[in-house]
């Protein structure tokens, strides 16, 4: 951030990612949505939305077998605090040992998710389990979607920035839990396509702890809320859980906005688009991923990583672009990186990001 000397600057120790444990085919859920949406299946080029997606497998929070059952919101949503909870529980430890910091040393823990609710929120049963401290500031954050991993990132770096040493930072979707059966609208079956279940734990720190080499460097942040958008992307709330609406073409919104959008973030701290090296997207999908490379006029292969991770995991929301982070780390790249993401709101987040290489 200007201004900010590099001693202040939050750093990234740890990056974990994983996913329940069951891997499904795309082409097994594919078949799947024959018996979910009986009058679209009757249609069999509208099927080829699964193939179209170019994802190959996805994780789910329970057995394929499981999703082809009527079941009730209160029904899907204890599985999510199930899940959620046996997943960051793991990831949030492994995220610690790998930074070296014990529970007890953590100040703040943040908490992102949109695909179900917790009330005491998740980060309460994280805490009581790894053993943090009680006193830990407790930042959970609901409702940003897409958008939610790279504004979480923001917001972990905001509390360093404000005091607090070491932030354990988690985001977790169950997205397959807020399939619909039966509801045979564009949007569920869209989603039924693309979302997928994960989840991420990162500690981020000053950058005088010790520890083992950082990662990452958090430079700044950038949010833009669009006017008169809300009804983009988002959950309806129905009887039978949060069914998922698209209204508009999110491809030609990237197409319109993202060139200024991302530029406006880098202006704002000093960078410009020539000096970036590396840009870690939220793969929404092909054809976002297409549209953020002609606003940007990227070169080709800019955003394989992106790619990649929508091919192995599908689009698990706001964990999705955490999944891209660790992918683009795994060769210890060197150079700075604008980390982005948009979500419902409608909105787009933006992270600027130094890598040390090696």
């Amino acid at each position: 951030m200007p201004g900010m000397t590099p001693s202040r600057v939050p750093v990234i120790r740890a990056l974990v990612t994983g996913t329940p444990p069951h891997p499904t085919p795309q082409a097994e859920i594919r078949e799947a949505a024959r018996t979910l949406f009986p009058r679209l299946a009757a249609r069999p080029q509208l099927l080829d939305v699964f193939d179209n997606a170019q994802i190959d497998t996805r994780a789910l929070a329970r057995p394929l077998a499981w999703y082809l059952q009527p079941r009730s919101f209160g029904e899907k949503n204890a599985v999510f605090i199930e899940e959620a909870r046996a997943l960051i529980r793991q990831l949030g430890a492994e995220a610690l040992a790998q930074a070296q910091i014990t529970p007890a040393e953590v100040d703040a823990v943040v908490v992102v998710t949109t695909s179900g609710l917790s009330t005491p929120s998740l980060d309460a049963d994280l805490i009581g389990f790894l053993g943090i401290n009680p006193h830990a500031a407790r930042l959970p954050v609901w409702g940003l979607g897409c958008a939610g991993g790279a504004a979480g990132l923001a917001r972990a770096a905001d509390l360093v920035r404000a005091g607090f040493r070491r932030v354990l930072y988690v985001a977790v979707e169950l997205c397959s839990l807020t399939l619909v059966k039966g509801d045979e609208s564009k949007s569920n079956f869209v989603g039924t396509a693309l979302f997928s279940d994960g989840g991420a734990a990162l500690v981020i720190t000053a950058p005088d702890v010790p520890g083992p080499p950082p990662l990452a460097a958090l430079c700044g942040a950038y949010s833009t809320l669009i006017e008169h958008s809300e009804d983009i992307m988002g959950w309806d709330v129905v009887d039978d859980g949060l069914k998922v609406r698209f209204s508009r073409d999110i491809p030609t919104l990237v197409r319109g906005m993202m060139r200024e959008n991302v530029q406006g973030a880098l202006a704002a701290h000093g960078w410009s688009q020539d000096s970036v090296t590396h840009f870690v997207v939220h793969p929404g999908g092909v054809k976002v991923l297409a549209a953020y490379e002609e606003a940007l006029s990227l070169p080709a292969g800019a955003l394989d990583a992106s790619r990649r991770v929508l091919r192995d995991f599908g689009n698990m929301s706001s964990v999705t672009v955490l999944f891209v982070l660790a992918e683009t780390l795994r060769d210890r790249p060197a150079g700075r990186a604008v980390l982005s993401a948009m979500g419902p709101g409608f909105s787009a987040e933006h992270v600027l990001l130094e890598f040390p290489g090696e």
